[in-house]
């Protein structure tokens, strides 16, 4: 079992920044595979960023390249992700997501909320 939980975000205009941070407990952090996805409302939950194990393989969503950067840092079990040039269409919230083989754990996520 892995238990996740995100914190970070906010409220912001565009054009601003924002850092989310997904802090992990449980389980050895460093076999899973980390992700972070967002869903605004009425839509459906998609997909924004992936980091493997080591940190030195990341894919991100193509409306969020440029903008977005995912990282980790295996010893504090935490995985971070930088938003820059916030838009109105990223509010949304946004969850933290583990992966381990079949294995799958959610946060509970965190509203990011841009204004125009």
């Amino acid at each position: 079992q892995v238990q996740l939980v995100e914190s970070g975000g906010g409220l912001v205009q565009a054009g601003g920044s924002l850092r989310l941070s997904c802090a992990a407990s449980g389980r050895t952090f460093n076999v899973y595979t980390m992700g972070w996805f967002r869903q605004a409302p009425g839509k459906e939950r998609e997909f924004v960023a992936r980091i493997n194990w080591s940190g030195d393989t990341t894919s991100y969503a193509d409306s969020v390249k440029g903008r977005f950067t995912i990282s980790r840092d295996n010893a504090k079990s935490t995985v971070y992700l930088r938003m820059n040039s916030l838009k109105p269409e990223d509010t949304g919230v946004y969850y933290c997501k583990a992966t381990w083989g079949s294995d799958n754990y959610w946060g509970r996520g965190t509203q990011v909320t841009v204004s125009s």
